[in-house]
């Protein structure tokens, strides 16, 4: 036994934990739990983790992905009780298994968006917010590790299901897990760009299922 894939929830106040920090958290519940987590080698040893499509802090996900590499064999049956047992409120380990798909093969990420406005949405503005989406293009300005420029987010978007719920709206929405990576709440920062009359006032995104290439759940 040598790498395992972990699948986890992160609710709640969790939702607030950066990704480094995220990252420390899990090495120090491996130990907490007895988990034989294997170390890098050098002068710096580090645990090997790693998270597939780290999560933006302030985003919700019932559908955290992250790898371990382990020295000895474990209970897989069991690891997910103890590592939820000492986990922080809000992190939920609800999975573990070897041969995980290979992160190549990840695709589309299936995203809930509650949009919040200070009225109750009308039936005009739905239909202008799912305009957006039929536009030949829409632009945002987009952040990334060269800088920050404009992106056309529509091929990389799509939407699914739109409805309003009270004050608020909720759109159902496909985007790119792959290479460009669209995170779900770019969505309302294009919409704020490009008609700033239908920006919500707060938006809260959560990440429902990974997909592969395939179509099918990623795991």
């Amino acid at each position: 036994m040598d790498k395992l894939r972990l699948s986890y929830t992160q609710t709640g106040r969790a939702i607030w934990i950066s990704h480094l920090d995220m990252m420390r958290m899990l090495q120090r519940a491996m130990n907490r739990a007895d988990i034989p987590i294997r170390y890098s080698e050098g002068f710096n040893p580090h645990a090997q983790i790693s998270i597939l499509l780290p999560l933006s802090v302030g985003t919700e996900s019932l559908c955290q992905l992250a790898d371990i590499r382990v020295r000895r064999d474990v209970d897989i049956a069991e690891l997910p009780r103890k590592l939820t047992a000492v986990m922080p409120e809000g992190i939920v380990v609800t999975g573990c298994w070897e041969d995980g798909a290979k992160a190549a093969e990840l695709q589309t990420l299936e995203a809930q968006c509650r949009w919040e406005y200070e009225t109750e949405p009308t039936e005009e503005q739905l239909c202008a917010i799912k305009a957006l989406f039929e536009r030949i293009e829409l632009i945002v300005q987009r952040k990334t590790k060269r800088g920050e420029g404009p992106f056309d987010i529509l091929p990389y978007t799509r939407l699914l299901d739109i409805r309003s719920e009270g004050k608020s709206v909720i759109l159902r929405v496909l985007v790119s897990a792959a290479e460009p990576v669209v995170k779900p709440e770019l969505i309302s920062k294009a919409v704020a760009e490009n008609a700033p009359d239908l920006a919500p006032a707060f938006v809260r995104c959560t990440r429902l299922k990974l997909l592969g290439k395939d179509g099918k759940v990623f795991k």
